[in-house]
């Protein structure tokens, strides 16, 4: 069966013989899926952060250290770290950390026998100091504070720094004060370049293409496991790195983010999947509804109630209002239809989406009470789901990015359950998007 065929009759009655597990796809049976052979690597021209963004990003971070009266701030391996200075790498008992002052360079502390590595994905900078294993890599940290002249005033570390870190430093530097550098850090990354948009629009791309190939391949019998192997292969395949997909079939697609219990397609199956992937650090996350066969008129409304919510959510984002007007738009719309208010079921027990970027899910979110103005370069997941326990859900979910005018999709939702794919949306040839 084509594609074509597929969603000709996604709202129509079908039958497929059972197949056998595809955990195993890329090995000898992977020449028996329908296009698999097709795909290639869509990502190619993506175009990396260069070292001059890196810089910008720097300078902006020392902009808000001095309006915020911070004379530096620490990150641990994450986001912020690969944000800043490219540097990939995890948190361990042995602390790596990147030290950016107010005034003069950033610098690393590593311990010695790790710098060769750390040195692989450094991309700016050449201030990396080492520590031995008899050392104490606070000492490190106070060394490089002291040499930019910061003995005392505040020093931002993100609440996700661990505990010895921060008291560590502290000790080092009795006569600092610890303050929070989300400020500083989502002062930054949470207002997108147009070179970051690029990214995430590539790495839409190739979750949309993707979700095409698993349409045309999904049969009756498959498992979870069946339809996630199909899905992380095709988002390799397209050039996708940190793949991962859910997948809910039945009264499980009722849970958001899933259950433990077997589940197979079978006719009728509501069929709810959650996927994305990243390139060159940036990502995306969609999520599609279908039925496979006949659709019940239940599911059906519902679909079009949760299709119809994505447009109430994406005229609520203007830019100024509260990004929490966006989760209460949605509600106030699911109520009339006689759906809870509030976060309770049947119903949109999650909130309405959440800010995306370097990481699937970050600050700030379309949540009730959220008071941060929308501005022009953040980005968003919009994902209204309903709920409803022991029957099914229906979640649909594109992201978007803000404008001076306002919102616009990286992919648009789907037209109808009966064409459940949606479309990629062309970016702008000039996206200005700097705040």
């Amino acid at each position: 069966m084509d594609k074509r065929h597929f969603l000709k009759l996604a709202g129509a009655s079908f039958a497929l013989a059972p197949v056998a597990s595809m955990a195993a796809i890329n090995q000898t049976n992977a020449t028996d899926i329908n296009g698999l052979s097709g795909l290639s690597d869509i990502t190619a021209n993506a175009k990396p952060i260069t070292v001059e963004e890196r810089k910008a990003r720097i300078e902006k971070a020392q902009s808000l250290m001095k309006a915020q009266d911070i004379a530096a701030i620490l990150v641990e391996p994450g986001a912020a770290m690969d944000y800043f200075s490219g540097i990939k790498w995890w948190r361990s008992e042995r602390l790596t950390a990147l030290v950016i002052p107010q005034k003069g360079d950033m610098a690393v502390v590593t311990p010695f026998f790790e710098k060769p590595s750390v040195l692989e994905s450094l991309a700016i900078g050449d201030d990396v100091r080492v520590w031995q294993e008899h050392e104490s890599p606070f000492d490190a940290v106070a060394s490089i504070l002291k040499s930019r002249g910061i003995t005392s005033g505040n020093i931002g570390f993100e609440s996700s720094v661990r505990y010895f870190v921060v008291t560590g430093v502290s000790q080092a530097l009795p006569n600092i004060n610890i303050v929070p550098a989300e400020p500083i850090t989502l002062g930054c990354r949470m207002y997108k370049t147009p070179s970051e948009l690029a990214l995430m629009h590539k790495a839409n791309e190739v979750t949309l293409r993707a979700y095409e190939f698993v349409f045309n391949n999904l049969k009756l019998g498959m498992a979870q496991q069946d339809v996630k192997s199909l899905m992380n292969t095709a988002q390799q395949r397209l050039g996708g790195s940190g793949t991962w997909c859910l997948a809910l079939f039945n009264d499980a697609s009722a849970y958001p983010h899933g259950t433990n219990a077997a589940q197979t397609i079978k006719e009728g199956s509501v069929i709810l999947l959650d996927s994305g992937c990243s390139v060159h650090g940036y990502q995306s996350d969609i999520s599609r509804t279908l039925v496979f066969g006949k659709a019940s008129q239940k599911v059906q409304d519902v679909w079009h109630t949760v299709r119809e919510g994505q447009n109430v959510a994406f005229a609520a984002a203007k830019i100024g209002e509260p990004a929490g007007k966006v989760d209460d738009a949605v509600r106030q719309y699911y109520a009339s239809k006689g759906y809870s208010k509030d976060y309770e079921l049947p119903g949109l027990s999650h909130r309405t989406g959440h800010g995306i970027g370097m990481e699937g899910h970050e600050s700030v979110n379309f949540v009730r009470g959220e008071n941060t103005p929308l501005k022009k370069g953040m980005c968003f997941s919009n994902e209204p789901g309903i709920y409803i326990p022991g029957e099914f859900g229906v979640r649909l979910e594109d992201c978007l990015y803000m404008t001076e005018t306002g919102p616009a999709y990286f992919t648009e939702p789907p037209e109808s359950l009966a064409k459940p794919l949606g479309r990629l949306k062309s970016l702008p040839v000039q996206v200005s998007v700097l705040p």
